[in-house]
C-alpha cells in the first residue's frame, strides 16, 4: 500500500474516530469484556461490509465525487433524491456537534492562555479555519490529517502506557448488568463510532490510479485501526477503573476526572486526543459534504465553501442547546444511509451486471442477506 493509499485509510480511520472513544467504555464496561467485545466486532463486521458494498457501487458505477451521482447512476432519480435528502441530514447534524465540540475546546484553550474568547465566536472562527483546509482539496486533507492522526495516536499509546501500572485484572471480568436487552440497546453508540462511509466515494476519485484490490484493502484497513483503537481503550479504562463506577458516569469529562484523581496530567492528554479526534472527524465529514454539494450543484470553490459550512454553522449558533437532543437520530438516519442504500445500490447493479469484472464485495447474496438482517437489528436496537 503506498502512502497515498495509506493517508485515505487514515482519513477512513480519522473520521470514524471520534468522541465514542471515550464514550465506549462508559457504555460497555457494565455488560463485562466478553459481550462487550462480541457486540463491537459484530458492529465492525456490519459495517465494514456495507462500506464494501458501497466501495462496489461507486467503482461499478464509475463514481463520482458524491453519492449523488452514484445514487443517480444506480437507483434512478428517486433513488437520488432519497440518498440525498439522508445524506445532507446526516452530514450537516455531524457538522453542527463537531462545530459545538470544537468550539467548546478552542474556548478552553484560549482560556488557558488567558485570552477571551466567546462560543460564537469560537464557532465561526473554527468553521472559517477548518473549512478553508478542507476547500483545498482531498490531498491537503490527506497530509494533514496524517500528521494530526500520528499525535493522536501518540497521545493514546502514552496514556495506555502510564495506565498499565495500576492495571487490574481482577476488574476485566466484573459484570454490573447482565440485561442482553439494554447491550443491544448500545448498538447505536457503536454503529456511529464506526461511521465513516461517507469518504468512500471522494477517496475513490482520490486514489483514481489504484486498482480494485487496494481500495478494497485501504477500506479494511481503516476499518481496523479505529477497531483496535476502541479495544485497546475499553481494556484500558475498564483494567483501571471499576465498573461500579464507570456506570456512575454520563459525561466524558466525568470519566477524565476519574483518571485525573491519580494522575493530574492525563486529564490534558485525554483533552488533545478528544481534540485531534473530533477534528480528523471534522475533516473527513466536511470533505464529504463539500464533495457532495460540488458533485450535486457544479459550482466553483468559493459557491461550494458556502452552501457546506453556511447552514452547519448557522444550525450550530442558533439551535444549539436544541440540537444535542436531534443528535440522538443521526443513527436511524446513519442506518439507512449506511447499510441499506448501498445494498440497494449494489443489488441493481448486479442484477444489470454492469461492469461484473469489476471489484464485488464478498459474501454474494448470503452477505446481502445478513446485510438486511444487521440493518434490522440496528434499527431495532435504536427503537427499544
Amino acid at each position: 500500500m503506498n502512502t497515498k493509499l495509506l493517508g485515505s485509510s487514515l482519513i477512513i480511520a480519522g473520521t470514524a474516530l471520534g468522541a465514542g472513544m471515550l464514550a465506549i467504555p462508559m457504555v460497555l464496561a457494565q455488560f463485562g469484556l466478553f459481550y462487550g467485545t462480541l457486540l463491537m466486532v459484530l458492529i465492525w463486521f456490519g459495517t465494514t461490509h456495507s462500506a464494501l458494498l458501497l466501495l462496489e457501487a461507486t467503482i461499478k458505477s464509475e463514481g463520482g465525487l458524491g453519492l449523488n451521482s452514484i445514487a443517480s447512476k444506480t437507483l434512478g432519480k428517486g433513488g437520488q433524491l432519497i440518498t440525498n435528502g439522508l445524506l445532507y441530514a446526516l452530514l450537516i447534524c455531524l457538522l453542527m456537534a463537531y462545530i459545538l465540540g470544537a468550539a467548546d475546546l478552542l474556548v478552553k484553550a484560549m482560556a488557558s492562555i488567558g485570552v477571551e474568547l466567546s462560543f460564537v465566536k469560537a464557532q465561526v472562527v473554527f468553521t472559517l479555519l477548518a473549512g478553508a483546509i478542507v476547500a483545498c482539496g482531498t490531498g491537503v486533507i490527506d497530509k494533514l490529517n496524517r500528521l494530526l492522526f500520528f499525535v493522536m495516536i501518540a497521545s493514546l499509546l502514552l496514556t495506555l502506557t502510564v495506565l498499565l501500572p495500576t492495571f487490574s485484572a481482577e476488574n476485566l471480568g466484573q459484570v454490573t448488568n447482565h440485561s442482553h436487552v439494554e447491550l443491544i440497546t448500545t448498538s447505536a453508540v457503536l454503529f456511529t463510532s464506526f461511521g465513516f462511509m461517507v469518504v468512500i466515494p471522494s477517496l475513490v476519485s482520490y486514489n483514481q490510479e489504484a486498482t480494485d484490490k487496494q481500495l478494497r484493502n485501504m477500506v479494511i484497513v481503516g476499518s481496523l485501526i479505529p477497531l483496535f483503537c476502541y479495544l485497546c481503550w475499553l481494556f484500558a479504562v475498564v483494567g483501571n477503573l471499576p465498573a461500579e463506577q464507570l456506570k456512575q458516569f454520563s459525561s466524558v469529562s466525568q470519566l477524565m476526572e476519574g483518571f485525573e484523581h491519580d494522575k493530574p496530567w492525563i486529564g490534558a492528554v485525554l483533552s488533545l486526543f478528544t481534540g485531534l479526534a473530533l477534528l480528523t472527524s471534522f475533516f473527513g465529514v466536511a470533505m464529504s459534504l463539500f464533495h457532495q454539494n460540488r458533485d450535486t450543484f457544479k459550482q466553483n470553490k468559493i459557491i461550494t465553501y458556502v452552501l457546506t459550512f453556511v447552514l452547519p454553522l448557522i444550525g450550530a449558533i442558533v439551535a444549539a442547546d436544541q440540537f444535542l437532543s436531534v443528535l440522538s437520530y443521526a443513527g436511524i438516519i446513519l442506518v439507512f444511509l449506511a447499510v441499506f442504500v448501498p445494498m440497494a445500490m449494489v443489488y441493481k447493479l448486479r442484477k444489470s451486471a454492469t461492469l461484473a469484472e469489476r471489484y464485488a464485495a464478498e459474501g454474494g447474496t448470503a452477505m446481502l442477506i445478513f446485510g438486511g438482517a444487521f440493518g434490522g437489528f440496528l434499527l431495532l436496537s435504536q427503537l427499544i
